[in-house]
């Protein structure tokens, strides 16, 4: 009886086994299942907004992301891979198309920045650049090459002054070539003159690609007060520059975005991390009961 009776039940490598095969699911396969349900619904409200705009959707969303395994952050930025993805996205639209790109980025790369916007300059449709939250320095750049702007009232873009990396740190441009005319070139190291010199190459190109991105949808007047308050070092680079700002600068904003672009955004999510720094409950506050300490009119 006892021989019968001990077959009935799960052994220890048995248990094992099962708890080695849920380890193996919980770990790879239900997150790989979990994104790509996640890329669908991106997929299926992309084409949403594409219906509703009439436009060719372009998303480049920036997130903090961690390593699975070890919780390590990986912050990302406009790189070449980037580029590379927009410009093919950009050549397979058709002419008369129009693009509507989202954007939410820190910056990155110049280069990779330059190519996208220059890119997206001269598609011949209309261009949209959406900012739900904020595109900073290169995401600016590329933002400048739209014919329009939508963002959110309290999303912001950035300075595009461009800054120069050293052994010792990174320093903006306009900040750079200061100091030297401050001190005079006989008070500063032959280091500090070079990087003066590469300073005034870096503005001049920058003013040259601003010039090329604003030709013909602003004055040149118009074009020359952006230049002086985006790229000559008015502010520091990390300065968050609001819808009002810009359009006291001519520039063409639109500060009502569709609620599918918020819907959108909710697909993208933040990465959290092991506590909640912000937390709040959706929708409006309950009614308030009188309680029994309460005197009741």
């Amino acid at each position: 009886m006892s021989d019968v009776t001990s077959g009935l039940y799960p052994s220890f490598a048995d248990l094992l086994w099962l708890f080695f095969l849920i380890w193996i699911f919980l770990t790879f396969i239900s997150p790989q299942l979990k994104y790509q349900s996640l890329k669908n619904a991106r997929a299926a409200l992309i084409r949403e907004i594409e219906a509703k705009l009439g436009a060719k959707v372009i998303t480049m969303i920036h997130r903090q992301e961690r390593i699975s395994l070890f919780g390590i952050p990986i912050y990302k930025f406009i790189d070449i891979e980037d580029s590379e993805q927009v410009l093919r996205a950009i050549r397979s639209t058709p002419p008369d198309q129009p693009i509507a790109m989202i954007l939410h980025t820190p910056g990155g790369l110049m280069l990779a920045a330059s190519q996208i916007a220059m890119a997206l300059r001269r598609h011949p449709a209309k261009k949209i650049v959406i900012v739900p939250h904020y595109a900073m320095s290169g995401g600016t750049l590329i933002a400048l090459a739209a014919d329009e702007i939508w963002m959110d009232p309290d999303a912001v873009l950035g300075p595009v002054d461009p800054q120069l990396t050293t052994q010792t740190g990174q320093y903006p441009a306009p900040s750079i070539i200061r100091v030297v005319k401050e001190k005079g070139i006989d008070k500063v190291s032959d280091q500090t003159l070079i990087m003066a010199d590469m300073a005034e190459k870096a503005l001049n190109q920058t003013k040259k690609l601003v010039t090329k991105l604003l030709e013909g949808k602003l004055p040149p007047q118009q074009i020359e007060k952006v230049i002086e308050k985006l790229v000559m070092g008015t502010y520091t680079h990390d300065w968050p520059i609001t819808p009002e700002d810009l359009q006291e600068l001519g520039l063409n904003i639109k500060t009502q975005l569709p609620p599918e672009i918020y819907e959108l955004m909710e697909l993208y999510p933040q990465e959290k991390p092991t506590r909640p720094t912000v937390e709040y409950i959706p929708g409006p506050i309950p009614p308030t009961h009188p309680t029994k300490h309460t005197k009741q009119k």
